[in-house]
């Protein structure tokens, strides 16, 4: 439920916006004049990051069908009988379109009204015209019976209709916090049906190996033979039928969330994506009878070990990827068609996160090939296959439809610098000194990262320049800022440090320095015009250099001096994030980089030899803008975050500003995050859709608990799961130690927010 009501004066106190058009107190002696910076910036011409130190890629993404865009597909299938296909949006229409690279529209089939997950058409769709949809009854009510799988039928028009009247409901189950709702129709002519846990974190209805429903499985019926009593029939050798105390639709289960599922049309085998929770995303040939693991694992890996196992033997996916690559997994098809022969074969899938696509083969017995295929720009929500078996994915994101094809044929091999003085971005790496062109900067409000020190600096190529506040992509996103367009070639440099002794600045060891590279592609921002790729070069003992770090990341334990610790020593965890990771964060909603933009970047900046002035003026009168001028719109006109940490600022701008850092790049629309709700500092609090909101991912123990409940803290699940470490933490990556005092101006913020 969201709070769209209130009195004008309770408005006013949540409408939560930083201020827009006044800069933080401590900037205004700064903003009243211009910044003697230089005339123009000096050029850097040193970069020798060009180009990635991957192999390139065998394949590229295509679109196609390029006059179609659909809002927010979530399946697409091949309809049986004909050159058509079909797609699913999640707000409830489905359209049906001709295969043609000439087609201008789709055409509107049935809608739902509803959250619809997955449509399948009866395999004698041409002389029956039944459709079978799969939807949520009602969002954000956790009902007794919430989802649902409906038989519809077309009439006699064409392009076909269906009439929503002819409905007649199939089958029902709980709704929860994962709903699944994948439906197709195997070789054998049965139905099958994916049913997500329903559950919140860590499957806390412990429904995993739990028989006796319907959640966590994947189900089979009859809708042809309809037993007494039922719309659909139960076949005869399902696994668990006739066993007591369990439900008899059941095919195999311990199934946490299957994100697509498929059937090999020449085998008939039934392969799965399943979307893990802490570490593990998998890929299953799915048996009869086959218990998958779940809450006991994740994919091959303990997860609750101690709690009750289902009726038969546990088994292991065929692949499994930690969280440093892939991050929710899209199940797609074993490539049957003839376009692509050197993949005939292989199950291809991808992953909704990082965009990769990978494919792999089975002979029965072992994978023999498990290989990436491409890492796109796109949220990968859905595959399909047409009439020959021609594979196709979609970009949730922008709607759009696209195919694998062979990327060019290249010799090029990559001279990527191997260490970090390699770059070209330091006239001194060991002493950390930036090369000629480079700007440092800084910005209003850090994300938090664990106690460490950041030191920041831009580096754009030659006399390029910066178009100011011109990327909106991707809309409708309400209140998304807009971001800065970079030139080819642009590099943000990030030093993380920590102090081996806290509070002596003398004990500080640099750690790591990322980097974001930018590189523009052909074609519009629709098909992924840009990249930015992220690297992590990891310091020397000596601290003269850095190494760039393997794809796949690391872990460091690091041991701190703290007089606040017990023993007055600290232990923490430091991760070096691979370059999946990177993607999580550093997404295109977001603008991809998080520090470079009008609300971080409009404050002072201390520039060396007395020289403060604030960051948008300065760069500016450096030449670095071709689309802004401090005479066209002053800094102090301009919008800005403010310092959380400044606690002469007001407390409502400071955890506003702190959840706009730390949360929004994952909770805004497109972000990624899984619940439904914005932490947007552009947005009014009431339209955020946090406030006495029902948390869609479990209640961690708390007594009837919201996202956020004004004036209780200790109700309120943003506060509790930014306390937390481990299952359940916020944020869920790039971070092992609670920020406290972040947590405690969130706790007092909520406390004093009117609880009416």
């Amino acid at each position: 439920m969201r709070i769209v009501k209130f009195t004008a004066a309770v408005m006013t106190i949540l409408a939560g916006l930083v201020p827009l058009t006044a800069q933080a107190q401590g900037d205004k002696k700064a903003d009243s004049k211009k910044a003697p910076g230089k005339a123009r910036q000096t050029p850097w011409t040193t970069s020798k990051v060009v180009g990635t130190p991957e192999p390139p890629a065998p394949y590229r993404a295509q679109q196609v069908f390029p006059k179609l865009k659909f809002s927010e597909p979530l399946a697409m299938m091949w309809v049986p009988g004909s050159n058509r296909l079909l797609m699913v949006e999640r707000r409830g229409k489905i359209f049906t379109f001709e295969n043609s690279q000439a087609v201008e529209k789709p055409d509107l089939l049935l809608d739902t009204g509803k959250s619809t997950y997955g449509a399948a058409l009866h395999p004698d769709f041409q002389k029956n015209g039944f459709v079978y949809v799969t939807y949520i009854v009602k969002d954000g009510d956790p009902l007794p019976k919430g989802s649902r799988v409906s038989r519809f039928q077309v009439g006699k028009d064409t392009p076909w209709r269906c009439d929503p009247k002819s409905e007649k409901v199939i089958l029902e189950w709980p709704s929860g916090g994962h709903n699944a709702g994948c439906v197709a129709f195997g070789k054998d002519g049965f139905l099958y049906l994916a049913c997500g846990d329903g559950s919140g974190i860590a499957d806390e209805l412990q429904t995993g190996q739990d028989v006796s429903d319907l959640l966590a499985s994947l189900v089979r019926i009859d809708v042809d033979h309809p037993d007494a009593g039922k719309e659909y029939g139960i076949p005869k050798d399902n696994p668990f039928v006739g066993m007591r105390n369990a439900r008899p639709e059941i095919w195999a289960y311990g199934l946490r969330q299957v994100w697509k599922f498929s059937f090999d049309r020449q085998s008939g085998d039934l392969w799965a994506g399943e979307v893990g929770q802490d570490l593990w995303e998998s890929v299953y040939k799915i048996e009869k009878g086959g218990n998958y693991g779940w809450s006991i694992n994740e994919g091959s890996h303990p997860f609750r070990p101690d709690r009750p196992k289902g009726p038969t033997p546990i088994l292991k996916p065929l692949v499994e990827h930690s969280h440093s690559d892939f991050r929710s997994l899209t199940g797609g098809f074993v490539y049957r068609g003839s376009r692509l022969k050197e993949l005939a074969g292989a199950y291809i899938y991808g992953d909704y996160d990082t965009g990769k696509i990978a494919a792999l083969r089975y002979d029965g017995k072992n994978v023999t090939m498990q290989q990436e295929l491409v890492d796109t720009p796109f949220r990968i929500i859905t595959f399909s296959e047409d009439k020959s078996g021609e594979l196709y994915f979609v970009d949730f994101m922008n709607g759009t439809i696209f195919q694998l094809a062979p990327a060019p044929k290249t010799d090029v091999v990559s001279t990527f610098p191997r260490k970090l003085s390699e770059t070209g971005l330091f006239a001194s790496t060991k002493d950390h000194v930036p090369a000629a062109g480079t700007v440092p900067y800084s910005v209003n409000a850090e994300l938090w990262s664990d106690h460490a020190l950041k030191e920041r600096f831009l580096a754009l190529p030659g006399t390029s320049q910066i178009e100011f506040d011109t990327v909106e992509y991707p809309q409708p996103a309400p209140g998304a800022p807009r971001g800065w367009r970079f030139p080819d070639g642009t590099v943000a440099v990030k030093t993380f440090s920590m102090e081996m002794e806290k509070g002596n600045p003398a004990s500080r060891k640099r750690l790591e320095t990322r980097l974001l590279h930018f590189e523009q592609l052909a074609g519009t921002e629709e098909v992924g015009d840009q990249v930015w790729r992220g690297y992590t070069y990891v310091w020397n003992d000596d601290q003269t250099d850095a190494e760039l770090l393997e794809s796949r990341g690391a872990d460091r334990e690091l041991t701190v001096r703290d007089a606040s610790a017990p023993g007055g020593m600290r232990k923490q965890t430091w991760h070096f994030p691979s370059r999946a990771e990177c993607t999580l964060c550093h997404t295109m909603p977001a603008k991809y980089v998080l520090g470079l933009n009008t609300l971080q970047m409009n404050k002072s900046h201390d520039y060396g030899n007395g020289h403060v002035a604030n960051q948008l003026h300065e760069l500016e009168a450096r030449g670095m803008f071709k689309s802004w001028s401090v005479s066209s719109k002053p800094p102090q006109d301009l919008p800005h975050l403010a310092n959380y940490r400044d606690e002469s600022q007001p407390i409502n701008d400071r955890a506003r500003s702190y959840l706009h850092s730390n949360c929004a790049h994952c909770h805004m629309k497109w972000g990624g995050g899984n619940a439904e709700f914005q932490l947007l500092v552009t947005l009014p609090l009431a339209e955020l859709g946090i406030v006495n909101t029902r948390p869609g991912q479990g209640q961690f123990d708390l007594t009837d608990p919201k996202v956020l409940v004004p004036g209780s803290p200790e109700r309120s699940m943003i506060y509790h799961r930014m306390t937390k470490l481990g299952l359940g933490r916020m944020p869920h990556v790039a971070s092992n130690v609670v920020d406290e005092q972040g947590a405690k101006l969130l706790r007092d913020w909520i406390a004093g927010l009117p609880a009416k």
